[in-house]
């Protein structure tokens, strides 16, 4: 008997995935639940696990696209696996091949005297001697043959070339094919650059009332919640606030209107080997700061071992990406379509300001926003970052909603 490995449906919107890996070869023995094979869609990445023990028969091969319902492997079940048999050795033959070699391999004491003084390999000659022995003649007639010649080098070929030394290096090109997710992300980036009227505004805002908070609590916070307090719960909170200020930041273009949205939830990208993702943070107005903190945790561990689901990653109202972890120090996003603005974080630098008459060293970040203009006008866009520049810099406003 044998069980069909399908390609599962990951989604409403998915009709295709690529083979990214098998973790098994053809033969192998599997287990009940053992992971077998990664696909990858345009938006996720999957495993598929063996349902019943037995013996893998691998149907699709690595890098293959394939519908959805395409059987890509059998399991055998009650199937040994493959091992290829090693031919036992014959005993006669061996024997005899013994006793030729002990034969043709005899030299008399001038031949191995001639051998080793002109490194002539006596292996290698024909004998015609008596049971195929090398004899003074068969060496003298090597050394009488003339050296042969060096190989010609062959002609220049018409080829490209992948490697080559020169006076600046190797240097060496390696192409790699794109994967689906690669292929999907800049469809849908190009997209929004061709439909969206993208402006970006920006600002600074000084962190130190948030660094003076985490400081001064962030052991009793991981204490109690067993999560730390970083930044992303202030700014998710800030954000929020902006938004409901400023409704048209949480809205969409939708055809011939804009639809507006009632609920927060907030998208956060993530950096994974496979490119960028954004887990959404569901109902976000509704979470403390320790729920939010928990959430990114959760999400960014699942995005980084490629085990996001569709609805994980779907149905977002804004999206907030930090660039400042990588050292940005400044930079203009592109909005997450069908979103209509993103907020662009960046690297915390210690920079001299003017505090009323005074200059003083404070820990600053710039912010920006970058927004779809056919939805919301300039005025919108920037009250919208200061409000979450003020959030930042007095978090009690939080507290308050003022």
């Amino acid at each position: 008997m044998e069980m069909l490995i399908e390609m599962p449906s990951p989604g409403e919107s998915v009709t295709e995935a690529q083979i990214a890996k098998w973790f098994k070869a053809s033969g192998d023995l599997v287990k009940k639940n053992e992971v077998l094979m990664e696909l990858e869609t345009d938006k996720a990445s999957l495993e598929i696990v063996a349902e019943a023990d037995g013996v893998l028969e691998i149907v699709v091969s690595e890098g293959e696209v394939v519908p959805v319902g395409t059987v890509l492997g059998k399991i055998i079940l009650g199937a040994q696996a493959s091992v290829t048999p090693v031919a036992p050795a014959k005993a006669e033959t061996t024997s005899r091949a013994s006793t030729h070699q002990d034969l043709t391999t005899f030299q008399s004491p001038a031949v191995k005297r001639i051998a080793e003084e002109e490194k002539i390999d006596t292996s290698k000659l024909a004998g015609t001697g008596k049971d195929g022995r090398v004899t003074k003649a068969d060496v003298l007639q090597k050394l009488a043959q003339p050296a042969p010649k060096e190989a010609a080098k062959p002609a220049a070929s018409s080829e490209p070339v992948v490697a080559v030394s020169s006076s600046a290096g190797h240097r060496q090109e390696r192409p790699v094919a794109l994967s689906m997710m690669r292929k999907r992300i800049a469809q849908r980036l190009k997209e929004v650059q061709n439909t969206a009227a993208i402006l970006t505004t920006f600002n600074e805002v000084d962190l130190t009332a948030v660094m003076d908070i985490r400081q001064k609590y962030k052991d009793r916070f991981k204490e109690k919640h067993g999560v730390g307090l970083g930044f992303m719960s202030f700014f998710t909170k800030a954000v929020i606030e902006g938004l409901k200020r400023f409704p048209g930041v949480n809205s969409e273009w939708r055809d011939s209107q804009i639809v507006y949205k009632d609920y927060y939830d907030i998208g956060v990208a993530v950096s994974t080997d496979k490119g960028l993702v954004v887990p959404v943070i569901r109902n976000a107005e509704n979470l403390t700061l320790s729920g939010i903190e928990k959430e990114i945790v959760r999400l960014a561990n699942k995005a980084r071992d490629g085990k996001l689901s569709l609805e994980e990653m779907s149905g977002g109202t804004f999206t907030i990406t930090n660039g400042g972890v990588f050292g940005s120090m400044l930079s203009t996003p592109i909005i997450n379509s069908p979103q209509t603005a993103i907020l662009g974080m960046h690297t915390i630098q210690k920079r001299p300001v003017a505090l009323g008459d005074q200059v003083v060293v404070r820990p600053m970040m710039y912010l920006a926003v970058s927004y779809d203009h056919r939805v919301i006008d300039g005025r919108e866009a920037v009250q919208f970052l200061v409000t979450v520049k003020e959030c930042l810099e007095d978090p009690s406003r939080l507290l308050l909603e003022i």
